[in-house]
């Protein structure tokens, strides 16, 4: 789970199927290398079958995405080489119109500006062509995204707090000078396809948190409570000197980290003062005492609640692919 601390852009998941064909048409370096026939193909499996949710034409539609997808990472280097300085060249000079105007989720300008920025970083990366099988997100301070196991993601710009599942591997695809498994990778992908509205996360409050919000109304205490058991989020916002938040003890760990400001926390008889940077863990069934030193102390806590010996994040309530 991705939440914005700063603006934040990302690849997250694949995108809408229609938009992956309009794509493999309007852009000739990427069709070119994932090779005419399997771009057709694609877009003749797909064809008015794009939002059909019956499990064969989702399988049929998943399997057709790994084809195209795997055909892409595949590649030979020399040919990506090529591939990429047609399109930085195309996205120089077409500005709007580039990438057939763009699609739904994205206008051309935008994906043009992208991909002369991403290889200005990344020069010809394989990550240039990914993202335009890739939902390009972009989350304002505050927002929240989700990623399942095994999805395709890649963090671009922005700070973020990111909470994990316990992970023994991360499959690296581009936009990185480190070892791209691709075989594992092509292999091991859901190859689930859906708009980033469907990823995105909204808050809601947080009931185990008691704040001092008579004398200071402006603090909050906000959960992001993601669809899975192993963990959830807590961000909270003192905004004055003096203002404290409670939180209950629960049948699980906890760990705070601080994002801003400086602030006192207790935890039973032990009592410590943290400030921007700082981590504090608090054990299961232990209480905790937030109090702002200045004029704002911002902490997110991350935990998980332990229910006959079953781990559930959030109120009762992975792997990573980069």
């Amino acid at each position: 789970m991705t939440i914005a601390i700063t603006p934040f852009e990302g690849l997250c998941g694949f995108r809408p199927l229609n938009e992956l064909s309009h794509f493999l048409t309007s852009v000739p370096s990427l069709s070119a290398l994932v090779g005419e026939d399997n771009a057709k193909a694609f877009t003749t499996t797909v064809s008015g079958h794009e939002d059909d949710t019956s499990p064969e034409q989702v399988e049929k539609n998943k399997k057709a995405l790994q084809k195209v997808f795997t055909a892409l990472m595949t590649s030979e280097a020399a040919s990506i080489a090529s591939a990429a300085k047609e399109l930085v060249a195309l996205a120089e000079k077409e500005g709007e119109r580039f990438a057939g105007g763009g699609g739904p989720s994205n206008t051309g300008k935008e994906l043009a500006e992208l991909v002369v920025r991403l290889n200005g970083q990344f020069e010809g990366d394989i990550g240039l062509f990914v993202l335009f099988f890739c939902n390009y997100v972009k989350l304002e301070v505050g927002e929240a995204m989700f990623l399942k196991a095994d999805d395709i993601h890649a963090y671009l710009s922005g700070d973020i707090i990111e909470c994990m599942a316990s992970s023994d591997n991360v499959v690296r695809a581009g936009f990185t000078p480190k070892h791209k498994d691709i075989p594992t990778l092509t292999s091991m992908l859901t190859y689930s396809y859906s708009p980033p509205s469907e990823q995105k996360m909204s808050p809601t409050d947080y009931p185990y948190v008691t704040l001092n919000t008579t004398a200071y109304s402006s603090s909050s205490s906000i959960l992001y409570d993601p669809p899975i058991e192993e963990f959830a989020v807590v961000k909270t916002d003192l905004l004055k000197k003096g203002a404290k938040a409670t939180f209950e003890g629960i049948e699980g760990p906890s760990i705070f980290i601080v994002t801003k400001g400086e602030g006192r926390v207790e935890v039973g008889a032990k009592e410590e003062v943290v400030s921007e940077g700082g981590v504090v863990f608090v054990g299961a069934g232990a209480e905790c005492i937030l109090e702002a030193t200045g004029e704002e102390f911002v902490t997110f806590k991350a935990f998980c609640e332990i229910e006959g010996g079953k781990a559930n994040g959030a109120v009762n309530g992975a792997n990573g692919v980069h």
